[in-house]
């Protein structure tokens, strides 16, 4: 694993900066034989493509995917898949001023004292979001080996977004409705509150944050390498490095911390003849382990640091205090283009503790081959 790396056995390294030629993935570790198109990739970039709504950047890229390697006649190879969308609607002259002038709750300082200066800035360079198009890209891979293996399912959606919350949440609905709507609220109703508060707050300037929630369905008991890669811990790591996650929690997360153990606790029963539990506080994982119940999950997401309304900061060059506005395109909340972040990310995590559990064999077969 390197800084820029993830995994044992399904390792993913991302590349790439915003304003950069491209941003890119490289999977080594996918088993041979997985039918695999760039469409299949495809169809998970453009769930978090820009530009395609009044809730997101109007930076407007086409984000087609090109496969370059490690796979060939449409199925895996077992070697490194390499793979690129290419940066084309870029204007890094928007960014000159936050050169010496670093945004408020954005990296632009630490980035620049850690790397003296030569750090690629334009456009938050490889602290954007835009590399999260890295995610996807692997993501894509691992979701179709999980699904096509396993039959696991991942499922996200906003759960929160500027204080609006959906506090119920029907499994089907969420399958099905999800990507129905700009803000990728599974709630007809709730989705629409949360579009009127992310354009108003666009139109003062400023930015909204919110929580996604996924649920991961047919998981197998024992998923997860205790103690230090548990499937927790593991997905906790992966989320904490997309962009503007500020907080994980599992199952009823924090809230446990206000209960009694009797309350909290999952009473064990017997399923036709599987072993289940009543109830799912755990999340579905019990010593950092998987334990076949739907593994739920929940991220916070701050709020965009790019905004409209004019900041106090300090220019880098002189030391003097300086007011800000950052121009340029982006997200007035971050959490609708996140959604498929989180879906792609669990994925990722779930392939490498999959294969390193032995779940998953080396070949495969022509799995998912249509």
């Amino acid at each position: 694993m390197t800084a820029n790396g993830y995994g044992e056995k399904f390792f993913f390294m991302s590349f790439g900066e915003s304003h950069g030629k491209c941003i890119g993935a490289v999977v080594d570790g996918c088993p041979a034989g997985l039918y695999l198109t760039e469409q299949d990739v495809q169809k998970e970039l453009d769930l978090r493509k820009p530009g395609t709504s009044i809730v997101t950047t109007q930076r407007r890229e086409e984000d087609k995917v090109e496969i370059l390697s490690g796979v060939f006649n449409n199925f895996t190879t077992g070697a490194p898949i390499a793979m690129m969308i290419r940066n084309s609607d870029k204007d890094p002259s928007t960014y000159e001023e936050i050169r010496t002038k670093p945004r408020p709750g954005h990296a632009d300082f630490t980035a620049r004292v850690k790397y003296g200066g030569y750090n690629d800035w334009r456009g938050g360079g490889r602290f954007s979001g835009r590399i999260t198009a890295s995610f996807v890209m692997a993501g894509a891979v691992a979701k179709k080996l999980l699904n096509e293996t396993l039959g696991i399912e991942i499922i996200a959606f906003t759960k929160e977004l500027g204080g609006i919350r959906i506090n119920e949440v029907n499994l089907e609905e969420a399958r099905t409705n999800r990507y129905t709507n700009e803000v990728r609220c599974p709630d007809k109703d709730t989705a629409e509150e949360m579009k009127k508060r992310i354009v108003q707050t666009r139109g003062e300037g400023d930015s909204l944050g919110g929580i996604i929630e996924c649920i991961v369905l047919n998981l197998p008991v024992g998923i997860g390498e205790p103690v230090f890669s548990s499937i927790d811990s593991e997905i906790a790591k992966m989320m904490l490095s997309i962009p503007a996650a500020k907080g994980v929690e599992f199952g009823r997360g924090f809230e446990a911390a206000r209960i009694k153990g009797s309350e909290n606790n999952d009473e064990f029963y017997v399923d036709n003849g599987i072993i289940r539990t009543k109830t799912n506080n755990s999340g579905g994982v019990l010593g950092g382990l998987s334990n076949g119940m739907p593994f739920i999950f929940r991220v916070a997401f701050k709020p965009a640091a790019s905004i409209a309304a004019t900041q106090r900061t300090i220019d880098i060059e002189t030391n003097e205090a300086v007011e800000l506005r950052v121009a340029g395109r982006h997200d007035p909340s971050v959490v609708p283009r996140a959604v498929p972040v989180v879906e792609n990310a669990t994925a990722i995590v779930l392939a490498d503790l999959a294969l390193r559990a032995g779940f998953i064999p080396p070949v495969l077969k022509g799995k998912g081959k249509e």
